[in-house]
């Protein structure tokens, strides 16, 4: 059984110039608007600091040649300054390190924020995360993509740019270094001799071009490797969310051998793709081992003919020595970071799917037709409309309907008649295909719906919600907790639970009603929000919350027959072959019992 339960593949590495190309235009907006001169500064900061950096290098690579010349010549008053301005460079060196410390984490922190912020605001914007979850658009994971992805989009991005700073600098000035200091040789052949400029300039740029391209060559599948065991790992973390989730659930159906079934196979799959790239990484080390103590003798080894022949001094040698290491830290700069590269393309790929999949959602909306969509009005009413599926088949038809502010309206109907279907269409989240719909102004219009929810935070947040800074005081706030039957709430405001889980399905539904009591909207849609209460306290409910609100336009949509004298329309959906008719029907409303 869990075998069927596999991560799906993830392909190679294979850099796509238009996943690059739309990467760079939407991070790179960080750099432009509100936020560009605080980009700027610290990117032009931290550039500076690393060629200061590179400054501090090439002048310790002077002080060796200083400090063996001496040496070799048992100056001690040489030696002395030499020391003295060791720790002047050292200094000074540890100072530019502080700097590149603050500017690189300070850039990496700041434009990872402004890019979490950009994708919250698109992912939440115009209601995107409900229409991508429910058209079965949205990437796997988004809040793994924002929150983890964006990471790693930019602090490697951040620390490859500083390496690639660092690889060119130090490659020019290093190289140049080689070429003045280690000159020509000249190597005997036959019977005359050759000439080779610039020697170790190309001793350097040979060594460098091999090793790194034997790494390249037995590494390069490592990158896959890497990308298949993230893609797998990230499936595992999403099977064990869904199990916190639905904890109650499974807990009930005692699914918990069933889930570690899953679980495990899951792991297994993660397990087997890191073991692959354990496996590679073991024949990566074969080159990195045989090549990198070989680094600092190979320039001694080729320096050493001119040493004894007394071209070159003890101080010049050192000094070529450390100037090819740093000619090959910046050759297999490409070599090193392209594990890191892979990673970060895989990351920055993830985190573009969900740019595009908002984009393809704006243009989907964009193209749907405006005939089904709520227009704005001074009384909520529709007209011989008609809701569609996906697939263009009828799920309801209606006929007219008008209510006027004050008016109270029942809407019935079994399981399944598309009672939530007509909600989403009053809420303007599934537009109908034809007729006409007229709400009030969105900002005056509140739903409680079925399975009431409840934010993060302190309980007067729930109370607040959906505002943010809801000018609300403690004593509104008790005294709406007291009127739906809540009193032993009202001193625990400031309280931060997870309040979801401690309060009950019918608490919650109370409360609901409580920030409906404070709100105060024009107008009010239940979408079955008291089903988990018994009639009695339904009544009740509705009963205060029409007092509170007598100007209010309040439709109730649940499974039961209103009682007599609550409502004064009454519609009912009635399920045909064909799609549910939304039929009035003529009971004793409110009206007559007036």
């Amino acid at each position: 059984m869990s075998a069927n339960f596999q991560a799906p593949d993830a392909p190679g590495f294979r850099l796509d110039p238009r996943v690059v190309a739309s990467f760079a235009r939407f991070a790179g907006g960080y750099w432009t608007g509100r936020t560009a001169v605080q980009a700027w500064a610290l990117s032009i900061g931290l550039a500076v600091c690393l060629l200061a950096s590179t400054g501090a290098t090439v002048a310790l690579n002077q002080w060796n040649r200083w400090f063996f010349d001496g040496l070799e010549a048992r100056n001690v008053s040489v030696i002395t300054s030499a020391v003295f301005l060791f720790m002047g460079i050292i200094a000074m060196m540890a100072a530019i390190g502080v700097a590149i410390v603050y500017a690189r984490e300070s850039l990496q922190v700041r434009w990872r924020a402004w890019m979490v912020n950009r994708l919250v605001e698109q992912w939440l914007g115009r209601q995107r995360f409900y229409h991508l979850n429910v058209s079965g658009k949205e990437p796997p994971n988004p809040e793994y993509r924002i929150s983890d992805d964006t990471r790693w989009a930019t602090e490697p991005l951040v620390d490859m740019a500083i390496g690639l700073v660092l690889a060119l600098a130090g490659a020019s000035a290093f190289i140049s270094i080689l070429w003045s200091v280690g000159g020509s040789i000249t190597v005997p052949f036959g019977g005359s001799s050759i000439v080779i400029p610039a020697y170790m300039v190309l001793v350097a740029l040979a060594y460098g071009v091999i090793a790194s391209g034997l790494m390249l060559w037995v590494g390069g599948p490592l990158v896959g490797y890497v990308g298949r065991k993230n893609e797998a790992e990230g499936y595992f973390r999403f099977a064990m969310m869904r199990i916190r989730d639905n904890a109650e659930s499974v807990a009930l159906m005692k699914g918990g051998p069933y889930e570690r079934a899953v679980l495990g196979s899951f792991y297994d799959v993660v397990v087997e793709r890191w073991m692959a790239m354990v496996r590679q990484h073991a024949h990566l080390t074969w080159i990195t081992n045989a090549s990198g103590p070989m680094i600092p003798i190979v320039p001694l080894l080729f320096a050493a003919p001119k040493y004894i022949s007394g071209d070159l001094t003890l101080g010049q040698v050192t000094q070529l020595a450390a100037a090819f290491v740093q000619v090959q830290i910046a050759i297999s700069w490409v070599v090193d970071n392209y594990n890191r590269v892979a990673e970060w393309y895989a990351s920055a790929r993830r985190v573009m799917d969900i740019v595009d999949a908002c984009d393809a959602m704006d243009r989907e909306l964009d193209a749907r037709p405006k005939t089904g969509t709520p227009q704005p009005g001074a009384v909520l009413s529709f007209s011989d409309f008609e809701v569609l599926d996906s697939s263009g088949r009828p799920l309801i038809c209606g006929s007219d309907l008008t209510a006027h502010p004050g008016d109270s309206v029942h809407v019935s109907g079994d399981s399944s008649t598309g009672k939530s279907t007509l909600v989403r269409v009053l809420a303007g989240l599934s537009p109908s295909a034809r007729g006409t719909l007229r709400m009030p102004s969105a900002h005056g219009v509140m739903i409680a719906p079925q399975k009431g929810y409840l934010p993060l935070g302190p309980l007067r947040g729930a109370l607040a919600y959906p505002e943010v800074a809801a000018p609300f005081g403690d004593d509104d706030m008790r005294e709406a907790l007291a009127e739906v039957g809540l009193a032993a709430l009202a001193e625990r405001l400031d309280e931060v639970q997870r309040w979801d889980q401690v309060l009950s399905n019918g608490e919650r539904q109370r409360l609901a009603v409580a920030r409906l009591l404070l709100h105060k909207p024009s107008t009010v849609i239940l979408d079955d929000a008291l089903a988990a209460l018994e009639e009695t306290a339904q009544q009740a409910l509705l009963a205060r919350l029409r007092k509170a609100l007598p100007d209010a336009t309040i439709v109730n949509l649940g499974q039961r027959p209103p009682a007599a004298g609550q409502h004064d329309k009454e519609l009912v959906l009635e399920r045909t072959d064909q799609a549910a008719h939304l039929v009035p029907r003529r009971t004793r409303t409110l009206a007559d019992a007036k």
